[in-house]
């Protein structure tokens, strides 16, 4: 039925637009990867908050990374002028695309007979789901599992009338984890390379991991970040990896002599313990197979549970967080029956780069992900 309503968003333009500060600002509080964003080398999560020209004058939401020089020099008294090397930026384009929601009332007398102020509890309900969304994309972009799982592994279902997370402009850019930037932890012979079918069910972490991790991150050159002057990175594990190491006799008598976490950098914030320049944070969503169904798990018969912790150096991944979101309400049915919207616009990638030490091959550049048993 057609007809016109009143909708009080569009007369209030200020109204609506602090409303929609204000579930920008809830939805930031809750955002887990908040304290991880920034800008090179300072931070985890490159993080582009507007529209930019590259090399090549494209407008798109772009950033660059700049490998180490490896290897030549000039000796001596050698001539230098015309014998500079280039310094390759290599350009990154994050995908970008609106992501929308909205909720609706029953009407003023269901609102009266509930006890519920729809409008009050509907903005921290679209910020929460914005934060909520976003974590669970940035999970599995930085896994390299498709937007077709959820983080526990089981297959997302779409919600009735909305859009699948695979149709996002951003989804197709979802890489498996690089070659040389994939790993395992073997009981027998430690940190190998990654091949989920070759999981057990013993291949649980011990504190000989740390040592392990933090030297493969250091020879794969993956940047670190430095605070302090010193050089960290953070390892981000489940839940239940956390309880393991805590089970792991080795690891307790460790906590003794575990790093001070010292400065007072928002990337400490939430983490367990620093150990060896690891910053171990436990975090629900980090990728596991708990929800797969027997057979679509790991190992060799699709029946172990396991888990991709994931170390994470200097622009890890990088978001394009563009405008504050767009907040919506709507009156219809003479003022009976409202309704609320959000929309915001972004988008993730992880990025990637030829890498010098490993021959040429397109790499992670600033995470590696390593499989373990739950």
């Amino acid at each position: 039925m057609s007809g016109n309503f009143t909708d009080y968003g569009a007369m209030q333009p200020q109204q609506k637009y602090a409303w929609g500060h204000k579930a920008y600002e809830e939805f930031v509080e809750n955002f887990f990867f908040t304290k991880m964003l920034g800008n090179g080398h300072q931070a985890i999560i490159e993080h582009v908050t507007e529209l930019t020209k590259n090399s090549k004058g494209e407008v798109g939401a772009y950033f660059h990374l700049i490998p180490r020089l490896t290897g030549g020099g000039v000796f001596g008294d050698n001539q230098l002028e015309g014998r500079e090397r280039t310094s390759e930026a290599h350009w990154q384009k994050i995908e970008f695309d609106q992501l929308r929601n909205a909720i609706k009332n029953k009407g003023k007398l269901a609102d009266q007979k509930s006890v519920i102020q729809f409008r009050k509890t509907g903005r921290p309900l679209m910020a929460n789901w914005l934060a909520d969304s976003w974590e669970e994309q940035a999970v599995l972009v930085a896994s390299g599992i498709g937007f077709e799982y959820n983080t526990d592994g089981s297959v997302r279902e779409n919600p009735e009338g909305q859009d699948p997370w695979t149709q996002l402009a951003y989804a197709s850019d979802v890489q498996p984890p690089s070659a040389n930037r994939h790993f395992r932890w073997d009981a027998t012979d430690g940190l190998v390379a990654g091949d989920t079918d070759a999981l057990a069910a013993v291949d649980v972490p011990t504190y000989d991991l740390i040592p392990e991790l933090k030297a493969k991150a250091a020879m794969k050159r993956i940047p670190p970040l430095k605070v302090g002057g010193k050089n960290y990175y953070v390892w981000l594990v489940h839940e239940n990896t956390m309880a393991r190491l805590y089970r792991n006799a080795d690891f307790r008598s460790s906590l003794v002599g575990a790093d001070a976490r010292g400065a007072n950098h928002k990337i400490f914030t939430g983490a367990l313990v620093t150990m060896n320049g690891l910053i171990i944070q436990s975090y629900a969503r980090v990728f596991s197979t708990l929800g797969a169904a027997s057979g679509s798990k790991w190992g060799g018969d699709g029946t172990v549970n396991g888990t991709r912790s994931l170390l994470l150096g200097a622009q890890a991944l990088a978001l394009a967080d563009l405008g504050v979101p767009e907040w919506i309400e709507i009156d219809k049915d003479y003022e009976n029956r409202s309704g609320l919207a959000i929309a915001k616009m972004g988008g993730w990638l992880k990025p990637q780069f030829p890498s010098s030490y490993d021959g040429g091959s397109v790499e992670d550049f600033g995470v590696m992900a390593v499989d373990l048993a739950l």
